[in-house]
């Protein structure tokens, strides 16, 4: 088997290609980025091209699997958001509907999309839990949310018109882990916490191991469908340890993050910290029952695991 990797120095890409690499089944990975990933092996190929070059066509001809993690969740230019968010978009949206045409075209057997629950948006009426049936509503000013939404609304429509390539969408939770986005871990280990309205507000994630694990098992199942990826047993925000509590509210903070962020990219796009405020909890039995996914971490050992990585000790007892 010959398995193509999008977005391949990416944060989940070192964890999935020492993975691929290992499996029995795969006798070559090709990893597509316009930077070459850290990982070197006798299997591996590196593919410098940009997901949105009208060759891509020609370089899939033999490939039997695509998993597509391409996609710009954090902007890399500074300024106000009119200077950046189109090329966001291009990217994102143009560059990977380029990808789904090519793949069809090219006669992919399967592709695997590591979409997002922040497609589903965070409002106060989500049902919890979320199941796969559940629109997607996108939280307004959020680029990554906007981005994950429209793509999977085209998905919808792209795979009814076409039967050559099964999509498999796999709606993963926040990942945390050793090789992380440090904003997203930031949030589940920094010692400051947010004042929220609710301080029991449920949470969940997923650790980057079972984000690996749920991709094998997508490429073991070699069917598409929809799937939500996160771990089990949410926690309240308020028993993830904190050494202090900011005097502020995620909405609050989202104004002052509007001040800052044309001065600094570490501080993620406009938008993230609305997410905070309402619940965003999914089901994951569709994937447990269809995918025989079975994650490794809950949402306790995930944070627990992650915040034993960085050598931290828990700051007071665990709740919830």
């Amino acid at each position: 088997m010959q398995v193509l990797v999008t977005g391949a120095a990416g944060h989940t890409a070192a964890a999935l290609l020492p993975a691929l690499l290992a499996h029995p089944d795969i006798h070559q990975v090709i990893a597509l980025d316009r930077r070459a990933p850290a990982i070197q092996h006798p299997h591996l190929q590196y593919l410098p091209l940009d997901i949105r070059d009208l060759r891509l066509v020609e370089h899939l001809a033999h490939v039997d699997c695509v998993i597509h993690l391409a996609f710009m969740v954090l902007s890399p230019r500074r300024g106000p958001q009119r200077r950046w968010r189109e090329e966001m978009r291009r990217i994102n949206l143009d560059g990977s509907q380029h990808l789904f045409r090519a793949a069809a075209e090219a006669g992919v057997p399967q592709v695997i999309y590591s979409s997002s629950v922040a497609a589903y948006g965070a409002w106060p009426d989500n049902p919890i839990p979320i199941r796969e049936s559940q629109p997607c509503r996108p939280v307004p000013g959020f680029a990554y949310s906007e981005d994950k939404a429209a793509l999977e609304q085209w998905l919808d429509v792209f795979t009814i018109t076409q039967s050559q390539t099964a999509i498999a969408r796999l709606r993963l939770h926040a990942i945390i882990g050793p090789r992380g986005q440090a904003l997203v871990n930031g949030i589940a280990t920094s010692p400051y916490g947010l004042r929220l309205r609710d301080p029991d507000l449920p949470i969940q994630c997923l650790h980057e191991e079972d984000t690996v694990t749920a991709l094998l098992a997508a490429l073991d199942y070699g069917r598409g469908g929809v799937f939500n990826i996160a771990a089990p047993d949410p926690i309240p925000w308020s028993s993830i340890p904190r050494r202090w509590q900011l005097p502020l509210s995620p909405t609050q903070m989202h104004r002052v993050h509007n001040w800052l962020r044309p001065f600094s990219t570490g501080l993620g796009d406009p938008g993230w910290l609305r997410v905070l405020e309402n619940p965003l909890i999914v089901d994951i039995s569709h994937a447990q029952q269809t995918l025989r996914w079975h994650p490794r971490y809950n949402v306790y050992s995930a944070i627990t695991r992650l915040r034993d990585a960085g050598g931290q000790q828990p700051m007071h007892p665990w709740s919830g």
